[in-house]
Parts: structure tokens; sequence; C-alpha cells
């Protein structure tokens, strides 16, 4: 869904187009935080901080992201 698809879905009357919306506002929000993470990691941030940013305990976040091998593991 493109960026003015979504802003015009957002503002429907149709329950399932707001749906489909909310839908894709979260497969993004997944993506972004993604990369964020990333490229925290890269940059030396411990899971604490990436937590703290995100407003999520140390655990939650490493849960998540953990896997990734990229940066360095604190």
């Amino acid at each position: 869904m493109e960026t003015g698809e979504l802003a015009a879905s957002l503002d429907s009357h149709d329950p399932a187009v707001g749906l489909r919306a909310v839908g894709a506002l979260h497969r993004l929000a997944e993506q972004v935080e993604a990369v964020s993470v990333a490229r925290a990691r890269q940059l030396g941030w411990s899971w604490e901080q990436i937590g703290d940013a995100l407003g999520v305990s140390r655990q939650s976040v490493h849960s998540k992201h953990g896997h990734s091998k990229q940066g360095p593991t604190k």
C-alpha cells in the first residue's frame, strides 16, 4: 500500500479498508523497527539502550531482534 493510498484508507468509512490500512501500518512499523535496531547494534548500542529508546525491556527487544548477527552482542 502506497503512502497516499494508506492515508486515504485511514479516512474510509469502510471498516475493512481501515483495518487493511492498520495492517499495512503494523508491517511498516515492524520493518522500520528492525532496520533501526540493526543500525543501533552496528553503532554499538546495548540491548538496554535500544529497549529504553523503544519503551520496552532489553529482554523483550533482544528476544525479538537478537537473532540478527549485525553489530556487537552485549
